[in-house]
């Protein structure tokens, strides 16, 4: 098994929007990897956040990957406003993208790293002949539109089956988890093959603060690392 470096991406779905430069520059100071930005329209899932221009205005705030993933009904329409905003990472669905190559390439010819996500029910197999033109995958293991919802066990699996994927047609790309993960759950999502950990609630309302939060995710990955590698 390919084996990345941890990273870890908070998720600013979860953060006091009315501090939100605050918030991001304390997670960039206690050692955040990626920015973690959901934009929802309401109608590819049933929520709604934001934009380009508020992509526009964390660029000016911190240094760290924008990792945005749109959860939006016409990506296409949008990919090249985001990368203009400041987006290093854009994440599109599989589910509503049927011509995904075209739409990966469209992003790479953007200067963004182009990255595929697949909703929980959706089968690893779907991204099989994509697996060459991505940097990340990244795995939902909670049904995408909220934060603070509860781990989907069945998705582990998938996690496992798409790094077999990637590593079978030599691929460095990351994989990405969104949704439930915690100190609990990062450590197996680390160990079936994980190295980029999506965390909101865990990490912007931890009462134990972020640097800490942050801190505890990271350990607790590269103990499930550690244990791949039989360490």
């Amino acid at each position: 098994m390919k084996v990345n470096a941890i990273k870890i991406a908070p998720s600013i779905l979860a953060a006091d929007f009315a501090h939100l430069a605050e918030e991001i520059q304390t997670a960039e100071s206690a050692g955040a990897d990626y920015i973690h930005v959901d934009v929802m329209d309401g109608h590819f899932v049933p929520n709604i956040t934001i934009g380009p221009p508020v992509v526009h205005c964390l660029r000016r705030v911190t240094n760290l990957p924008l990792d945005v993933h749109l959860m939006i009904a016409d990506p296409v329409k949008y990919i090249p406003a985001f990368a203009e905003a400041g987006a290093d990472i854009l994440t599109v669905h599989v589910e509503n993208n049927p011509h995904l190559h075209c739409v990966l390439q469209s992003i790479r010819d953007l200067g963004v790293r182009p990255a595929v996500t697949l909703n929980p029910a959706t089968p690893a197999a779907t991204i099989s002949e994509v697996l060459k033109d991505i940097e990340m995958v990244l795995v939902m293991t909670v049904n995408p539109g909220f934060g603070g919802q509860a781990f989907i066990e069945s998705t582990m699996g998938k996690v496992a089956q798409i790094r077999a994927m990637l590593d079978a047609v030599g691929s460095q790309a990351d994989i990405e988890v969104d949704g439930g993960i915690d100190s609990q759950t990062a450590e197996r999502v680390a160990a079936a093959g994980a190295n980029v950990l999506v965390a909101g609630t865990s990490i912007f309302q931890a009462p134990e603060g972020i640097e800490a939060a942050i801190k505890a995710l990271r350990e607790a990955a590269q103990r499930g690392q550690r244990k791949t590698r039989g360490l």
